[in-house]
C-alpha cells in the first residue's frame, strides 16, 4: 500500500473516529429523556464508569505505560480488556504514545500539551489527529511480545461491544443508553482532563521540566490521577497521592490486590524522592519578602505622594495668603497716597488762605498818603 493511500485510509478513519465521537455525545445528551431514569441505570452507569477508570488508571497508565506494579499474564490481560472497553484504543497505543508525552512534556514534540497546541487540542484533538493512529511497537516492546496484547489493541472496539450486549441484556436500550452512553462520555472526559486540565489547574509541589500540576478535583474523578505533578516528579510510583491525605483511589485497589497476591512489587516513591526539587522555601521565602517590599515601597510612595500633597496645599495656601497680604498692603498703600494728596491739597488751600489774611492784612494797615 502506498504512503498516500495509507495517509487516506487514515484520515478516513480518522472522520469516522470523530463521527462516532460526536454521535455517541449527542445520543448520551438527548436518549436519557427517551428512554427514562432508574437507580439501576445510574448505578450500571457509576458502576461502569468507575470499573472502566480503574482500567485506564492502573491498567493502562500505571501497569503498561510506567511498569508500577507486575501481576499475572491473566491479570495483566483483564486490566487491558477494561482498559479497551472505555473506548480509548488499546493498551499498546496508549501506553507507548503515554510514554512519549513524558519523553517529550510540555515541548513541541509534546502529543497534548496544552501549553503548546492550546486547551481543545490536549483535551481530545490529538486523539483523532492521523498521525497519531500508528501503534508504535518500538515504543513499548516490554509488552509488545504478547499476542494476545497485540489482538486486543489490532481488535480494541471488541471489549466495549461485548460490554454494550451486557449493558442492553441487563436493561435494554436503558441499559445501554446509561451504561455505555452516559457513562462512556463521562469516563471520556475524565480521563481527557488530565492531559488539559492537570497542566494549568492546580499546585506544584516538585519543580518538574513541565507545568504538571496537583489537583484534589481531578484526583476524585480519575480515581486518583489528578496527583499530576507528583507523577511527572517520579513516574514510575503505583500510588500517585505521595502523602495519605492525598486520595489516590486506584492505589488503594492496587494495594488490596496485593494482598490477595494478585498484584506484587509495587513500586514506591523512596523517601529522597519525596524530598527531592520540591518547590524552595527560600524561593517562597523570597517571593513573600518581594511582595512585603513591593507592598512596603507603595505605601512609601503612597506616604510621598501624600506628602508632596500636602506640601503642595501648604504652599498654595501660603501663596494666596502672601498675595492677599500684597492685595492689603498696595491698599493700604494706595489709601496712604491718597490720603497724602488730600492732605497736601488741603495744605495749599490752608496756606492760600493764609496768604490772602496776610494780604488783606496788609491792605488794612497800609497808611494813608
Amino acid at each position: 500500500m502506498s504512503t498516500t493511500t495509507t495517509k487516506r485510509a487514515h484520515t478516513a478513519l480518522g472522520l469516522i473516529s470523530i463521527s462516532l465521537f460526536c454521535l455517541i455525545h449527542a445520543l448520551s445528551l438527548v436518549m436519557p429523556f427517551v428512554v427514562g431514569v432508574s437507580w439501576g441505570a445510574v448505578g450500571l452507569a457509576l458502576g461502569l464508569y468507575i470499573v472502566r477508570m480503574f482500567g485506564i488508571t492502573a491498567g493502562y497508565h500505571r501497569y503498561f505505560a510506567h511498569r508500577a506494579f507486575k501481576a499475572p499474564r491473566w491479570f495483566q490481560f483483564v486490566l487491558a480488556w477494561l482498559g479497551a472497553s472505555s473506548l480509548q484504543k488499546g493498551p499498546l497505543w496508549w501506553a507507548g504514545h503515554h510514554r512519549t508525552h513524558h519523553r517529550w512534556s510540555d515541548t513541541p514534540r509534546d502529543l497534548h500539551s496544552p501549553l503548546q497546541r492550546g486547551f481543545w487540542y490536549s483535551h481530545m484533538g490529538w486523539f483523532f489527529s492521523p498521525e497519531h493512529d500508528a501503534t508504535e511497537h518500538a515504543l513499548i516492546p516490554d509488552f509488545a511480545k504478547y499476542a494476545e496484547l497485540r489482538w486486543l489493541d489490532r481488535y480494541h472496539w471488541v471489549p466495549a461491544a461485548v460490554m454494550a450486549l451486557g449493558c442492553y441484556a441487563l436493561d435494554g436500550a436503558r441499559g445501554l443508553v446509561w451504561g455505555m452512553g452516559v457513562s462512556t462520555v463521562l469516563l471520556w472526559h475524565g480521563t481527557f482532563f488530565i492531559n488539559s486540565l492537570a497542566h494549568v489547574w492546580g499546585s506544584r509541589r516538585y519543580e518538574t521540566a513541565d507545568t504538571s500540576r496537583n489537583n484534589l478535583v481531578l484526583a476524585l474523578i480519575t480515581l486518583g490521577e489528578g496527583w499530576h505533578n507528583n507523577h511527572h516528579h517520579y513516574m514510575n510510583s503505583v500510588n500517585q497521592g505521595f502523602f495519605w491525605y492525598e486520595i489516590d483511589l486506584s492505589y488503594y485497589a492496587l494495594r488490596a490486590l496485593s494482598w490477595v497476591k494478585i498484584t506484587r512489587d509495587l513500586r514506591m516513591p523512596p523517601a529522597h524522592v519525596l524530598r527531592d526539587k520540591l518547590v524552595s522555601q527560600a524561593t517562597e521565602a523570597a517571593a513573600r519578602l518581594t511582595e512585603a517590599r513591593l507592598a512596603a515601597e507603595a505605601k512609601l510612595e503612597g506616604a510621598r505622594i501624600a506628602a508632596r500633597e500636602v506640601v503642595v496645599e501648604a504652599e498654595a495656601k501660603l501663596e494666596g495668603a502672601r498675595i492677599a497680604a500684597e492685595a492689603r498692603l498696595e491698599g493700604a498703600r494706595i489709601a496712604a497716597r491718597e490720603a497724602v494728596v488730600e492732605a497736601e491739597a488741603r495744605i495749599a488751600e490752608v496756606r492760600e488762605a493764609v496768604e490772602e489774611a496776610v494780604d488783606a492784612a496788609d491792605g488794612a494797615v497800609k497808611p494813608v498818603g
